[in-house]
């Protein structure tokens, strides 16, 4: 498998996933200006919509869109080491938060980023995000990840998105629980090593 990722964007939850797997990769990064890929492709050819992540698989076949990489990933990983097994409550579950932190967390944040977005469009967008992030700090109660003490791929995206949170203005200490997650997963062995491949780290 060959995983194309933007250093710092949301592919690095793919990395963290494939990581955590153990499974087989090429790492191959994609620069934002000439999106030209460390290995010489031209990144639009491998996904024309141009944006990270994009799993190419043993057969050639290019998966793109996080919810759908990262569930690709977790059926490839050791039974019930990502995700419990498709078709289970638990695996809607984890698709569940999949889902939110995708529509609710990582598109909002993005907005941010956007220096074409007025500041009305911004001021909306820091107002959701923080209900968002203060339910789902209340919601969190003694959980040690998001279905409870089992780490899934939604763990590793909601550890990139809330990582961004800093960068966009937001002071993280006003969810404890959520900054105490963030702080715990940045330690865990598959984080470093995804973090020291895109060197950040």
């Amino acid at each position: 498998m060959k995983l194309y990722y933007l250093k710092g964007a949301c592919s690095l939850a793919s990395y963290i996933s494939l990581c955590e797997a153990g499974l087989k990769f090429d790492a191959v990064s994609v620069d934002r200006q000439t999106r030209k890929t460390s290995d010489g492709e031209d990144f639009n050819q491998v996904n024309p919509r141009g944006y990270v992540p994009a799993l190419k698989l043993d057969n050639g076949e290019v998966l793109t869109e996080n919810v759908a990489v990262l569930n690709y990933i977790a059926d490839q990983a050791p039974p019930g080491k990502l995700a419990p097994p498709a078709g289970t409550l638990g695996r809607h579950r984890v698709v569940e938060w999949l889902a939110f932190v995708n529509s609710e967390l990582h598109k909002t944040v993005s907005s941010l980023f956007n220096p074409a977005a007025g500041e009305e469009v911004k001021t909306y967008s820091r107002t959701n995000l923080s209900k968002r992030l203060d339910w789902l700090d209340k919601e969190w109660g003694k959980r040690q990840f998001l279905t409870g003490d089992q780490f899934t791929v939604a763990d590793a995206y909601l550890f990139v998105v809330f990582g961004w949170l800093p960068k966009v203005g937001f002071d993280t200490s006003k969810w404890p629980n959520l900054k105490a997650f963030h702080e715990r997963l940045a330690q865990r062995p598959s984080v470093q090593q995804a973090l020291k491949g895109e060197g950040l780290a």
